[in-house]
C-alpha cells in the first residue's frame, strides 16, 4: 500500500507587529535570505535548538528548532495601523516553496501624485 501522507519539512509561524519597515524573505532549502542577509539553517541537526537571540536577525523571534526533521521558526510580520484579519492573525506557513515567501500584507495606501492634480483656479 502506498501512503499519500505529505512529509512536512518546515513550519514558519508569523508574529504580527506594528512596524513601518518592510520584510522580504527568500527561501532556498534551509537557507533564508531576510532583507538581503542570508541565514543558513541546513546544518542544524534533528533535535537541536538555536536559542532565541542567538541568530543575529531582528526579524527572527524565539528559537529556531529542528523537530523530527522539520525546521521550525517564527518571523515578525510587520504591518501598518489597523491591519486586516489576515495580517493580524496570519496562518502558519507549512513548507513554503523555494523563492520569495508570500507573506500576508495589506495594500499600501495610495499617495496622490501632486503633478496629477488639477491646477488651482487663481483667477478668482
Amino acid at each position: 500500500m502506498v501512503s499519500l501522507r505529505k512529509v512536512v519539512l518546515m513550519k514558519i509561524d508569523l508574529s504580527p507587529q506594528r512596524r513601518d519597515d518592510l520584510l522580504t524573505v527568500t527561501k532556498a532549502g534551509d537557507v533564508f535570505t531576510i532583507n538581503g542577509v542570508p541565514f543558513d539553517f541546513s546544518t542544524l541537526p534533528d533535535g537541536a535548538t538555536i536559542p532565541a537571540g542567538e541568530v543575529p536577525c531582528e526579524w527572527l523571534v524565539g528559537s529556531v528548532e529542528r523537530i523530527a526533521g522539520e525546521l521550525h521558526l517564527t518571523l515578525i510580520l510587520p504591518h501598518g495601523p489597523s491591519p486586516s484579519q489576515a495580517v493580524a492573525f496570519p496562518p502558519l506557513l507549512i513548507d513554503p516553496p523555494d523563492g520569495v515567501i508570500a507573506l500576508p500584507a495589506d495594500p499600501q495606501p495610495s499617495i496622490p501624485n501632486p503633478a496629477e492634480e488639477d491646477p488651482a483656479n487663481v483667477d478668482g
